[in-house]
């Protein structure tokens, strides 16, 4: 039951992290949107990039990217926590029901794993070329992220058995 229940937690604890970062970007609109204007601006990275063609200056495509990633956020929140809770819910059970109710928590995890993966990485640093901006480089805060939740979807897809 201890590796049922540490899968369980690692699902919250990854559930409370994309919380917390949906619940941040809320809040403090103007000061992470601040963040996500300037990536798509281009406006910091090398001055002699040539890539910079690649720039969105379209203040409302810049919000609606942002509102797309902190609505992106809060579906992972959502979905870990009501798969964390759907699995606390079937702690007890067979196995092999245990492992079809860890869907949800799989979606949410997938989904975390695709918005710091390819949202941050890959777009982010790789389209825009955060990673050349000394002030709005989140690439090594997203290979953090991201890397953590590949961690537990692998933990948890692990297949469990009946308990003792």
């Amino acid at each position: 039951m201890i590796l049922r229940l540490s899968k369980i937690a690692m699902v919250m604890a990854i559930a409370f992290f994309a919380s917390l970062v949906a619940f941040g970007n809320i809040t403090d609109y103007g000061t992470n949107f601040a963040f996500v204007h300037h990536v798509f601006e281009m406006d910091t990275i090398f001055p002699d990039a040539t890539i910079k063609y690649r720039s969105i200056t379209t203040p409302w495509i810049q919000q609606f990217g942002y509102i797309a990633i902190i609505a992106l956020e809060t579906l992972t929140a959502v979905l870990c926590w009501v798969g964390a809770f759907i699995l606390l819910k079937n702690l007890k059970t067979e196995g092999q029901i245990f492992n079809k109710k860890k869907n949800v928590a799989i979606a949410g995890l997938t989904l975390g794993f695709l918005v710091w993966q390819v949202g941050f990485m890959s777009v982010g640093g790789e389209w825009f070329g955060m990673w050349m901006s000394s002030q709005w480089n989140g690439v090594p805060d997203a290979f953090r992220f991201f890397i953590t939740i590949i961690l537990v979807l692998i933990y948890l897809v692990q297949k469990d058995r009946d308990l003792e």
